[in-house]
């Protein structure tokens, strides 16, 4: 019997390269409001709760999201996942025992992504000995784990088809937008209750990324409406862009905001998203991201070509989809 392991997996950290510590530092200490931790010259982590590690930042070119850690509940499961990625012929292997204390956890294993994000499955978070010093009163993580990766893609359906292979990804719904004359079609999908822990969103009709990034935005979970305010107020005094103003989205109505960070992907701030109710809940399309807000703020006529020239590129750039999880991919329902 096949075993499912929907709901044993959770969003646990996120590993990002950067050269721009001091940027990063006040980013997301000063204005976003997280406890920050300096672990070396190279090497600064921030918190959001009790764990040791909720964003490692390593010195490096990248300026991007580099990996993903998935929280496993427990051992059986771990191993069934380790056991699955074999059985397609992935190779894995054993996070060292640095990279394991860098992340906060006890057992590590790593395995190639979607458009080279560097997957890590983790079981025993390390709970941090020292208080919790941020400007946030809290954050929301748990069993719905710390938030969710957007990520834009030119194989939608391969994306999906390497998350239900994996993680057993269930699809939560549809947005189909339009933004600046191009069709999106965005998908979201739940791995637990949290509504969406990752969004994969593509260009309708054309096989281009239009973002440089390998994630679009992350998102993380204020404790309050009072929280996402503050911190909105920050990004702005601290001098930091602001991608999105406040608005609440028309799918999981989470209200929130979208700043851009110190390496270009942006950061949403969000409050209040619904949970899936599993017994009842049923995928639907919604027209546009947002009920209400979520202006762009200070996009140029020059940004939007920067896009289309970013795009453009894209068709010439192999974007990887690690085949032997993704399949054929999981079209449309």
């Amino acid at each position: 019997m096949t075993t499912n392991i929907f709901g044993a997996v959770h969003l646990g950290y996120v590993v990002i390269e950067t050269n721009r510590f001091t940027d990063w530092r006040r980013f997301g200490a000063d204005a976003i409001g997280m406890h920050h931790d300096s672990v070396s010259r190279d090497l600064m982590r921030f918190r959001l709760d009790d764990q040791e590690c909720r964003f490692l930042l390593r010195r490096g070119p990248a300026e991007d999201v580099v990996a993903a850690g998935w929280h496993i509940d427990d051992h059986a499961t771990f191993e069934h996942v380790e056991a699955r990625l074999r059985a397609h012929g992935v190779k894995s292997s054993v996070g060292s025992v640095e990279e394991a204390q860098l992340r906060g956890v006890e057992r590590l294993l790593r395995f190639p992504g979607p458009k080279g994000i560097t997957q890590e499955i983790y079981t025993t978070p390390v709970q941090a000995t020292e208080p919790l010093h941020m400007l946030a009163s809290g954050w929301v993580t748990g069993d719905s784990g710390i938030g969710h990766l957007a990520i834009t893609t030119a194989k939608p359906a391969q994306l999906r088809g390497y998350f239900a292979t994996v993680f057993d990804a269930r699809l939560t719904d549809y947005i189909d937008e339009t933004i600046s004359g191009v069709k999106l079609k965005i998908r979201f999908l739940r791995v637990n209750q949290r509504h969406h822990s990752i969004a994969v969103a593509a260009v309708r009709g054309l096989p281009l990324d239009p973002v440089r990034t390998r994630v679009q935005h992350l998102n993380i979970e204020a404790a309050s409406l009072d929280d996402v305010a503050r911190s909105y107020q920050r990004v702005h005094e601290l001098g930091f862009e602001m991608a999105l103003t406040v608005g609440r989205h028309t799918n999981d109505k989470e209200l929130s905001y979208y700043a851009r960070t110190p390496s270009g992907f942006e950061w949403e701030v969000g409050w209040n998203p619904v949970l899936v109710d599993e017994s009842t809940w049923q995928p639907s399309t919604h027209q546009g991201i947002s009920e209400w807000g979520h202006t762009p703020v200070g996009q140029t006529i020059l940004d939007k070509l920067d896009q289309f020239r970013v795009g453009a590129l894209s068709l010439a750039r192999r974007e990887e989809t690690v085949p032997a999880l993704s399949g054929a991919g999981i079209p449309d329902d």
